[in-house]
């Protein structure tokens, strides 16, 4: 049994990249729960595996819903619970540690994306890719304003500064957005690390030209070839057109 009313495939990726030593990117892909996630550590000294890692151990435990409602409580409970562990974790090494984390939660024909900090969730759907997600930033609320422009923002000293995150208060801060899901539809969120180096307009070319493991694949291989400067994650869920024919074989979700 899968939550999503049209047949769908996921799969998800990470790597630590081409710089850093440990990678403190997490990930969560759980068809039968309706639910894909990254999130990207901060605070070093495998602090942020940590903080990630809490994350998506919390979300795992969520099982299956009973209607979109219930799924997004038992998502927001289960963060709260990790934000509390990951509080009294950087409380006991007196260091701050947190975690960025973007969400995407899927049943009855409809989907929500949640997020914190700057990893994304993107959509495509009839060949146009948008962010759905809006990055918790310094230099997005300085673009917001209209004191920065989007190309001093690329350059931007402080362009890497979140502004909200998952365990640096008692209190998260999430936004999300909610919608229909329709055939076709195609999910990629990601970390920073693939976003440093790939344009949205690659990360959509690669997403509607092959299934998700290979698209996730691609990506990832762009990224490492182009540097790889951090951790890189990337979760890929594309949703079927509802007619068997284009899906001989039951979706695989794999990762």
């Amino acid at each position: 049994m899968n939550n999503v009313a049209l047949p769908f495939e996921s799969f998800g990726v990470s790597h630590r990249g081409c710089v850093r030593e440990l990678n403190e990117d997490s990930y969560l892909v759980e068809p039968e729960t309706g639910l894909w996630v990254v999130a990207d550590g901060m605070g070093g000294h495998d602090a942020g595996e940590v903080a990630s890692a809490s994350i998506v151990d919390h979300l795992a435990t969520i099982g299956i819903a009973s209607s979109a409602p219930d799924l997004r409580a038992r998502f927001e409970d289960r963060l709260s619970r990790a934000n509390a562990e990951i509080r009294r974790i950087a409380e006991s090494r007196g260091v701050t540690i947190g975690s960025t984390v973007a969400a995407l939660l899927a049943m009855d024909g409809r989907f929500a994306c949640l997020w914190a900090g700057d990893s994304r969730v993107y959509l495509i759907r009839n060949a146009s890719i948008s962010q759905i997600s809006k990055d918790h930033t310094e230099v997005q609320e300085l673009l917001d304003t209209g004191m920065i422009s989007a190309a001093e923002a690329l350059t931007w000293p402080r362009r890497n500064v979140i502004t909200h995150a998952v365990g640096v208060s008692d209190e998260i801060v999430i936004d999300f957005q909610q919608g229909e899901i329709m055939p076709g539809d195609i999910f990629v969120l990601s970390t920073d690390g693939l976003t440093a180096h790939v344009t949205d307009a690659e990360i959509e070319a690669a997403a509607v030209s092959a299934t998700p493991q290979a698209a996730c694949e691609n990506l990832l291989q762009t990224v490492l070839a182009r540097g790889g400067t951090d951790n890189v994650t990337i979760v890929l869920v594309k949703i079927g057109n509802g007619r068997n024919e284009a899906y001989p074989n039951p979706p695989r979700a794999e990762g």
